[in-house]
């Protein structure tokens, strides 16, 4: 009898949290390691499914680089990074669409299989997310990366409001008529600014930002964006996780309310920190 009232607190817990998030969008980001693992993908989407049920609009947006570069390396290319960005050639952007493309499929597939509704989308599709070509970085050719331009938003507007879950790959179109490689976690940025999306959550394999990498005590539960640029300046913030938060703040000075970054591999993370009071991961606010 405990647990069940146990139980019946959570629901309680949440409910106030439903009802602001009722009709809202949310859009969520999800790659990197905790994509890889089935366990963990499993308790990810029914959070996705769980949150559709309930009234909440998500969009999820994927990655797929641990499947990207094992294929590289398969095909005996080493993968390249220059600041958390993937160095592109002509050869490695036909091995990332094709990857995730497989991605993408699988991740439908299995929002179909806990009961939800979702379709594949490419950044590519009806130009959904137009690029230019990333700058050098430092003397870097990064060869087919793109930094968004515009992002078409019509076609996720009528999938959500039909209650279908966009399911989104970070490929995008040039001027140019190429494909490029965009950063997953700008592509998420970018959706949930051209939504005006409430929330936007990163599920990562940590945490969240650490103010010491060394102490997994010091995890930071609130933070501004002029904390973050102190902290990118400093170098507590670096490598992969710059992109990251660079695209967070973006995202709410364009309007989305709060950010969070997550540890996907927390069972059921993604619910644990939208609907209880004290959350899990990194909450980022504009001030």
């Amino acid at each position: 009898m405990e647990e069940m009232i146990k139980k019946a607190d959570v629901m309680i817990e949440a409910l106030p949290y439903i009802q602001s998030f009722y009709d809202k969008t949310i859009v969520i980001k999800y790659g990197g390691a905790v994509l890889t693992e089935i366990g963990i993908r499993r308790n990810v989407l029914e959070d996705i499914v769980f949150m559709s049920y309930v009234g909440m609009r998500p969009v999820l947006v994927h990655g797929g680089g641990p499947y990207i570069s094992k294929k590289l390396e398969e095909m005996g290319k080493e993968p390249k990074f220059v600041n958390g960005f993937r160095v592109t050639d002509e050869d490695t952007i036909d091995v990332v669409e094709e990857e995730l493309a497989k991605v993408n499929r699988e991740i439908v597939r299995d929002i179909i299989s806990h009961g939800g509704s979702a379709i594949s989308l490419s950044g590519k599709e009806d130009h959904l997310i137009e690029v230019k070509k990333h700058a050098d970085i430092d003397g870097h050719d990064l060869g087919f990366v793109g930094d968004i331009t515009k992002v078409n938003v019509d076609v996720i507007q009528k999938m959500i409001t039909s209650d279908i879950i966009p399911v989104i790959s970070p490929i995008g179109i040039g001027k140019d008529g190429f494909t490029y490689n965009v950063n997953a976690d700008q592509v998420a940025a970018e959706i949930a600014r051209a939504l005006n999306a409430l929330k936007l959550a990163y599920l990562t394999n940590v945490h969240g930002i650490f103010l010491d990498a060394n102490n997994p005590d010091s995890v930071i539960s609130h933070i501004t964006v002029a904390e973050i640029e102190g902290l990118i300046q400093s170098k507590v913030i670096s490598g992969g996780m710059i992109p990251k938060v660079k695209s967070c703040t973006r995202a709410l000075e364009k309007g989305v309310k709060k950010v969070h970054i997550i540890n996907g591999q927390i069972p059921h993370g993604l619910l644990l920190e939208i609907f209880t009071d004290k959350g899990i991961g990194t909450e980022i606010v504009k001030k």
